[in-house]
């Protein structure tokens, strides 16, 4: 949708559709307020600035996001570019929404330029997350509008905003969970960032897919059937193209072999309840031969960002291998909306259930460690920004971990003391030396030597996690004092 066309009639039709009791007297307050605050401020594309706030509370909207966010959102560029304060938005709007506006105001302009301005904005985001994550939902909105304005401006900054938006941003969207958001901030920064690796791989997906949409569709129906003749209810059944970063990164790992990505296409079965999605995954497997190794149940084990689904791969009509992906109405929208789910209304105009994501907590006490040091940037990107793998412990228990982390990094996870005393690992039943590389769904078992008197100094170049690299030097760092204290004279 073009953003010319966005306005605040419009917005108040979206919020009708989903909250009807809505303050949509405060919310047309709030336009006009931030309209008057920004009066005479244009956008490098020469329209008027407003439509800019404007066009994130949309892109709210459009998730069924509650309506006192959508008010921050119209107001959290207010502060930082007009002469109003924030004590004047308390004034008119309340406690609330100021202080989500003043979330949004720190995260504002940064001083700094290449490395500091990284680990500045990271700092600034970490801390904000750990106050009020509603701050980040804001934030992710006001990029993504930006993001799809990008061409007004000159090159080199639109580089620098892609960039910032597919390192940073994108990937904090995906530990919160957020698909959605995650999705369009790496699409959008694409093809800025990488501009004839996006057009190459928009040639692939656009030649794969050429054609399909009438076998997707006769596929689709033929599960519908099936299911209507079994009894099984269903919500909906749909298709969806894969995302075109998505797609370059998995043809990136499968060394730029199309034909071993199965899921170009996905068709997405929402279904009433969890016993449904066991009974529709029956159901497709009686209908089509399902492919070895591509049966993964993230129900019973769900992903660390709380992604619930069942996916399974078959040879559906005519030997094409087609992916599906069965969840129930909470689990897609916490799928599409992760930590966002706890603001967003269902179909029914209730709230969803909160979830905790845990990490967003620890932020806070971490970045006055970690991002305190300019060489940590990369173990920074490592421990929070680079994709996540689950790992189980014997009893069951997902441990959350950073792709090539290793059994150290996954025992010093477990308790510090695992990880000091550990002297052996067992991956799926099978001994493996220390500086081994987890993989995704590995049980992962430590054995530990109560003899030992602390962690080797080799472990440091390898392990991947900075609470396993503190750990080891903080044992260390104790051991040589306690050493010290044996030897040296006593005063």
């Amino acid at each position: 949708m073009s953003t010319r066309k966005q306005t605040i009639d419009g917005l108040i039709k979206k919020i009708q559709a989903y909250d009807p009791e809505a303050d949509f007297d405060m919310i047309k307050l709030t336009y006009e307020f931030a309209k008057q605050a920004h009066e005479g401020q244009m956008r490098k594309s020469g329209e008027p600035y407003i439509i800019h706030p404007l066009g994130a509370a949309h892109l709210l909207a459009e998730m069924r996001i509650d309506p006192t966010i959508i008010i921050a959102t119209l107001l959290h560029d207010v502060p930082e570019d007009t002469p109003v304060t924030l004590e004047e938005i308390e004034q008119n709007f309340g406690s609330e929404i100021a202080n989500l506006v003043k979330g949004i105001t720190k995260l504002g302009k940064l001083k700094y330029r290449g490395v500091e301005r990284y680990i500045e904005n990271l700092r600034k985001m970490f801390v904000a997350m750990a106050e009020d994550v509603r701050v980040m939902i804001i934030k992710f909105a006001d990029r993504i509008n930006n993001l799809e304005s990008l061409d007004a401006l000159p090159p080199q900054k639109q580089y620098r905003i892609a960039l910032e938006s597919l390192e940073i941003y994108a990937p904090i969207a995906n530990r919160l969970g957020m698909d959605e958001m995650k999705g369009r901030l790496e699409d959008l920064s694409f093809k800025y960032v990488h501009p004839k690796q996006y057009e190459e791989t928009k040639r692939i997906r656009d030649e794969r897919l050429k054609g399909k949409e009438k076998y997707i569709k006769t596929v689709q129906e033929k599960a519908r059937k099936e299911l209507e003749v079994a009894n099984i209810p269903f919500i909906s059944i749909h298709g969806r193209n894969k995302r075109l970063y998505s797609l370059y990164q998995k043809l990136q790992r499968k060394d730029e072999q199309v034909a071993r990505i199965y899921d170009l296409v996905a068709i997405r079965i929402i279904v009433p309840d969890v016993g449904d999605c066991y009974a529709t995954l029956g159901i497709l497997h009686k209908l089509w031969k399902p492919m070895k190794g591509r049966i993964k149940d993230y129900i019973a084990q769900p992903k660390p960002n709380g992604y619930q689904s069942l996916h399974t791969t078959v040879f559906a009509e005519n030997g094409e291998v087609v992916e599906f992906q069965i969840r129930t109405q909470q689990m897609h929208d916490q799928a599409e909306f992760g930590i966002a789910a706890h603001w967003h209304y269902d179909e029914g105009g209730t709230r969803m259930p909160k979830r905790e994501i845990a990490w967003a907590k620890e932020l806070a006490d971490i970045q006055k460690d970690i991002l305190t040091r300019m060489s940590d940037l990369e173990e920074m990107k490592i421990d929070f920004l680079k994709s996540r793998i689950f790992v189980f412990t014997p009893g069951g228990d997902v441990i959350d971990l950073p792709e090539g982390a290793t059994p150290v990094d996954f025992a010093y996870h477990i308790h510090t003391d695992i990880g000091n005393k550990c002297n052996a690992a067992r991956v799926n039943d099978k001994m493996v030396s220390l500086d081994t590389e987890l993989k995704n769904g590995d049980v992962v078992e430590i054995i530990v030597d109560k003899n030992r008197k602390g962690p080797s100094q080799d472990w440091l170049k390898f392990v991947k996690t900075h609470t396993a690299k503190t750990r080891i030097k903080s044992q260390q760092k104790s051991s040589l004092t306690d050493w010290l204290k044996m030897v040296l004279p006593k005063k």
